[in-house]
């Protein structure tokens, strides 16, 4: 049965442009100073979002915001711990304050694939987040594509998939095979999660 939390919000309002398309070029530059710049960009080239994830922050927190201004904010990110093995991050739209719903890494069982559980807003597991392919290779040779799934149900409703590209971070994320079914919001949360994850990895090797 579909969870009725993930099923996509109306779009409405501040929402309804960036979060209107079925697919998202997602892109951030190899090196930046203390951080990771990602813009999210619609199928047309327009940007539709931008988040910097800074990387020395013991509690991790980021939120999407429209563009580079930062100032009108999308999405947030919140993790209910400060350092744990299975952590927990709440998605959170800033605007209205409603929890979309959780994505809790697996812990040790990610340091070869990394996995992560979606909880509804009920704390329910509802789906999963998984890194696909040669998970394992990419940890030694990361110049390796790589690739997630995000499943609800058992059923598959989004991919992530990088394009390689010199000079450059390139990912799609691809929500056509599961329109009508997750909310676009906690979509590009769960992608930006899973990149910000690889850019943690790169940074610590």
């Amino acid at each position: 049965m579909q969870p009725a939390a993930m099923i996509p919000a109306p779009q409405t309002g501040l929402a309804a442009g960036p979060f209107g398309h079925s697919r998202y070029i997602i892109k951030r530059p190899f090196f930046s100073f203390l951080g990771r710049k990602f813009h999210v960009y619609g199928p047309d080239g327009s940007l539709c979002m931008f988040v910097k994830h800074p990387l020395l922050k013991l509690k991790q927190e980021f939120t999407v915001f429209t563009d580079e201004s930062e100032t009108r904010p999308l999405i947030t990110l919140r993790a209910r711990q400060m350092i744990a093995l299975n952590v927990a991050m709440d998605v959170i739209d800033p605007n209205t304050g409603e929890k979309l719903g959780t994505i809790k890494s697996r812990g040790l069982k990610s340091i070869l694939r990394d996995t992560w559980d979606i909880l509804d807003p009920a704390e329910q597991p509802v789906g999963l987040l998984q890194e696909d392919g040669a998970a394992m290779l990419r940890r030694f040779f990361p110049i390796l594509p790589s690739k997630h799934h995000i499943e609800l149900s058992g059923v598959q409703v989004a991919t992530v998939r990088q394009i390689f590209r010199f000079f450059i971070k390139e990912f799609e994320l691809d929500l056509s095979m599961g329109q009508g079914r997750i909310d676009t919001r906690f979509a590009v949360a769960c992608a930006l999660l899973a990149l910000m994850r690889e850019t943690q990895r790169e940074a610590s090797s």
